[in-house]
Protein backbone atom coordinates (compact mmCIF):
# COMPACT_ATOMS: atom_id res chain seq x y z
CA UNK A 1 0.00 0.00 0.00
CA UNK A 2 1.70 3.09 -1.31
CA UNK A 3 1.06 6.58 1.48
CA UNK A 4 -0.98 8.68 0.44
CA UNK A 5 0.92 12.19 -0.74
CA UNK A 6 -1.16 16.13 -0.47
CA UNK A 7 -2.89 17.47 -3.23
CA UNK A 8 -0.68 20.37 -3.13
CA UNK A 9 2.97 20.76 -1.07
CA UNK A 10 2.85 24.57 -1.26
CA UNK A 11 1.06 27.18 -3.03
CA UNK A 12 -1.85 28.18 -4.07
CA UNK A 13 -0.48 28.47 -7.72
CA UNK A 14 -4.25 29.01 -8.89
CA UNK A 15 -3.61 32.51 -10.64
CA UNK A 16 -0.55 31.49 -12.77
CA UNK A 17 -2.05 28.29 -14.30
CA UNK A 18 -5.39 27.12 -14.04
CA UNK A 19 -7.86 29.95 -14.49
CA UNK A 20 -8.96 29.66 -18.11
CA UNK A 21 -11.27 32.60 -19.96
CA UNK A 22 -14.77 32.71 -19.09
CA UNK A 23 -14.12 29.65 -16.52
CA UNK A 24 -17.28 31.20 -14.38
CA UNK A 25 -19.53 31.41 -17.30
CA UNK A 26 -21.45 27.86 -17.38
CA UNK A 27 -23.56 30.23 -19.80
CA UNK A 28 -23.05 33.46 -21.16
CA UNK A 29 -24.44 36.63 -18.95
CA UNK A 30 -27.81 37.49 -19.88
CA UNK A 31 -28.86 34.12 -21.33
CA UNK A 32 -32.68 33.89 -20.68
CA UNK A 33 -33.00 31.61 -17.76
CA UNK A 34 -29.50 32.70 -16.55
CA UNK A 35 -28.86 33.22 -12.88
CA UNK A 36 -25.70 34.47 -10.30
CA UNK A 37 -24.35 31.08 -8.10
CA UNK A 38 -21.73 33.33 -5.82
CA UNK A 39 -20.76 33.73 -2.28
CA UNK A 40 -17.97 34.73 0.01
CA UNK A 41 -15.47 31.98 0.91
CA UNK A 42 -14.39 32.61 4.59
CA UNK A 43 -11.75 31.01 6.92
CA UNK A 44 -12.45 29.97 11.26
CA UNK A 45 -11.99 33.70 12.22
CA UNK A 46 -14.56 34.75 9.45
CA UNK A 47 -12.20 36.29 7.23
CA UNK A 48 -12.10 36.86 3.61
CA UNK A 49 -10.16 34.35 1.87
CA UNK A 50 -8.88 36.05 -1.25
CA UNK A 51 -6.79 33.57 -3.09
CA UNK A 52 -9.17 30.60 -3.18
CA UNK A 53 -10.84 28.59 -6.17
CA UNK A 54 -13.60 26.76 -6.89
CA UNK A 55 -15.14 24.39 -8.99
CA UNK A 56 -18.61 23.57 -9.72
CA UNK A 57 -20.59 20.81 -11.35
CA UNK A 58 -23.75 20.52 -11.99
CA UNK A 59 -27.01 19.17 -13.67
CA UNK A 60 -29.13 21.87 -16.36
CA UNK A 61 -32.17 23.22 -16.01
CA UNK A 62 -34.18 20.08 -17.05
CA UNK A 63 -32.04 17.75 -14.69
CA UNK A 64 -30.15 16.25 -17.19
CA UNK A 65 -25.83 15.78 -16.51
CA UNK A 66 -24.08 16.82 -19.29
CA UNK A 67 -22.26 13.82 -20.85
CA UNK A 68 -20.70 15.53 -24.14
CA UNK A 69 -16.78 16.23 -23.75
CA UNK A 70 -15.49 19.48 -24.02
CA UNK A 71 -16.28 21.54 -20.89
CA UNK A 72 -13.39 23.69 -21.29
CA UNK A 73 -14.48 24.79 -24.48
CA UNK A 74 -17.23 28.17 -24.05
CA UNK A 75 -18.85 28.74 -27.58
CA UNK A 76 -21.41 31.25 -26.13
CA UNK A 77 -24.59 28.93 -26.30
CA UNK A 78 -23.64 25.46 -24.86
CA UNK A 79 -24.20 24.71 -21.33
CA UNK A 80 -21.62 22.45 -19.93
CA UNK A 81 -22.35 21.62 -16.60
CA UNK A 82 -18.90 22.69 -15.07
CA UNK A 83 -17.03 25.71 -14.07
CA UNK A 84 -13.93 27.02 -12.31
CA UNK A 85 -13.45 30.60 -10.66
CA UNK A 86 -11.25 32.05 -8.20
CA UNK A 87 -12.18 34.22 -5.58
CA UNK A 88 -11.42 38.33 -5.20
CA UNK A 89 -9.60 40.13 -2.48
CA UNK A 90 -12.87 40.18 -0.71
CA UNK A 91 -13.10 36.25 -0.43
CA UNK A 92 -15.98 36.52 -3.48
CA UNK A 93 -16.75 34.04 -6.16
CA UNK A 94 -19.40 34.01 -8.85
CA UNK A 95 -20.63 31.78 -11.48
CA UNK A 96 -23.00 32.20 -14.58
CA UNK A 97 -24.74 29.18 -14.73
CA UNK A 98 -29.06 27.87 -14.70
CA UNK A 99 -30.69 26.66 -11.73
CA UNK A 100 -30.25 22.81 -11.47
CA UNK A 101 -33.21 21.14 -12.29
CA UNK A 102 -33.38 17.45 -10.25
CA UNK A 103 -31.95 14.59 -11.58
CA UNK A 104 -34.76 12.14 -10.48
CA UNK A 105 -38.39 13.16 -9.79
CA UNK A 106 -38.36 14.10 -6.18
CA UNK A 107 -34.83 14.33 -5.65
CA UNK A 108 -33.96 17.88 -4.12
CA UNK A 109 -31.03 19.78 -7.01
CA UNK A 110 -27.84 20.61 -6.17
CA UNK A 111 -24.68 22.35 -7.25
CA UNK A 112 -21.67 20.23 -6.58
CA UNK A 113 -18.81 22.40 -4.91
CA UNK A 114 -15.00 21.92 -4.99
CA UNK A 115 -12.71 24.53 -2.73
CA UNK A 116 -8.97 24.86 -3.33
CA UNK A 117 -7.20 27.45 -1.11
CA UNK A 118 -4.23 27.86 0.98
CA UNK A 119 -3.51 26.00 4.16
CA UNK A 120 -5.81 23.30 2.71
CA UNK A 121 -3.15 19.64 1.38
CA UNK A 122 -6.09 18.55 -0.29
CA UNK A 123 -9.44 19.91 -1.89
CA UNK A 124 -12.94 19.75 0.08
CA UNK A 125 -16.31 18.39 -1.90
CA UNK A 126 -19.39 20.35 -0.65
CA UNK A 127 -22.36 20.29 -1.94
CA UNK A 128 -25.14 23.29 -2.43
CA UNK A 129 -28.59 22.63 -2.28
CA UNK A 130 -31.12 24.49 -3.76
CA UNK A 131 -33.73 25.73 -1.29
CA UNK A 132 -37.14 24.38 -1.87
CA UNK A 133 -38.89 20.96 -1.78
CA UNK A 134 -37.33 17.22 -2.45
CA UNK A 135 -35.44 14.75 -0.36
CA UNK A 136 -31.88 14.03 -0.50
CA UNK A 137 -30.12 11.18 1.53
CA UNK A 138 -27.16 13.07 2.51
CA UNK A 139 -28.93 16.23 3.38
CA UNK A 140 -31.53 14.57 5.46
CA UNK A 141 -29.09 12.33 7.24
CA UNK A 142 -27.55 15.64 8.60
CA UNK A 143 -28.24 16.94 12.08
CA UNK A 144 -31.10 19.70 11.45
CA UNK A 145 -28.47 22.40 12.61
CA UNK A 146 -25.57 21.65 10.15
CA UNK A 147 -27.91 21.24 6.86
CA UNK A 148 -28.39 25.06 6.64
CA UNK A 149 -24.64 25.32 5.43
CA UNK A 150 -25.09 23.12 2.55
CA UNK A 151 -28.68 24.92 1.32
CA UNK A 152 -27.99 28.09 -0.74
CA UNK A 153 -30.49 31.40 -0.46
CA UNK A 154 -32.13 32.75 -3.08
CA UNK A 155 -31.10 36.56 -3.55
CA UNK A 156 -32.17 39.17 -6.41
CA UNK A 157 -29.26 37.53 -8.96
CA UNK A 158 -29.92 34.37 -8.47
CA UNK A 159 -28.45 32.02 -5.43
CA UNK A 160 -25.88 32.81 -2.69
CA UNK A 161 -23.89 30.03 -1.14
CA UNK A 162 -21.54 31.28 1.46
CA UNK A 163 -18.82 28.99 2.82
CA UNK A 164 -16.88 28.54 5.81
CA UNK A 165 -13.70 26.40 5.90
CA UNK A 166 -13.88 26.50 9.78
CA UNK A 167 -15.67 28.03 12.70
CA UNK A 168 -19.13 27.77 14.45
CA UNK A 169 -20.99 27.81 11.36
CA UNK A 170 -18.58 25.36 9.46
CA UNK A 171 -19.80 24.21 5.98
CA UNK A 172 -20.25 20.68 5.87
CA UNK A 173 -17.63 18.76 3.65
CA UNK A 174 -17.48 15.30 2.11
CA UNK A 175 -15.00 12.76 2.36
CA UNK A 176 -15.15 10.38 -0.92
CA UNK A 177 -13.34 6.92 -1.45
CA UNK A 178 -9.69 7.31 -2.28
CA UNK A 179 -9.65 11.14 -0.84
Amino acid sequence: MLTATPGQTIGPFYGYALPFKRGNELVPPGVPGSIRFHGVVTDGAGKPVPDAMLEIWQADGAGAVPQQTGSLHRDGWTFTGWGRVSTGDDGHYSFTTVEPGATDPGRRPFIAVTVFARGLLNRLFTRAYVPGPGSDALLDSLPAERRDTLIARRDDTGLRFDISLQGEHETVFLRFPGQ
